[in-house]
């Protein structure tokens, strides 16, 4: 059964501007670096679930969908991002997945087209 107070939250990373990456700066690539690190630190403390670039024909962004517990301060997960912290001039939006299906754990030692049950996570909405 699903910790009911798991929560799941999707992180969008608007860019600074409509041809970033393609023209980004040896500045911007700096902040870039230390946001791909911050994520990955996340991601290794099983905060984070899933990172990355999201090649969306109209311009890139970024995602990251995060699970957080019930002491996890996801606005300050947000002000902490280098991208924000360093002033990029990217936007970092939170979303709540309130009806995130999630998959009980990582599959080893299966097939390649095998699929995992997955499980519902609990609302992930916040009351104020």
């Amino acid at each position: 059964m699903a910790d009911p107070t798991t929560r799941y939250y999707a992180f969008k990373l608007f860019p600074p501007r409509p041809t970033f990456p393609a023209d980004i700066t040896a500045k911007e690539a700096e902040i870039m670096a230390e946001h791909v690190a911050y994520w990955t630190e996340l991601l290794n403390a099983g905060t984070a679930v899933a990172f990355g670039a999201v090649a969306d024909p109209t311009e890139v962004w970024g995602l990251a969908i995060v699970e957080a517990g019930p002491d996890t301060d996801v606005t300050a997960l947000r002000e902490h991002d280098p991208v924000i912290r360093r002033g990029l001039g990217a936007r970092l939006e939170i979303y709540p997945m309130p009806n995130a299906v999630v998959r009980a754990c990582r599959p080893t030692n299966r097939g390649r087209d095998d699929v995992d049950p997955a499980r519902p996570a609990e609302s992930s909405v916040t009351t104020g």
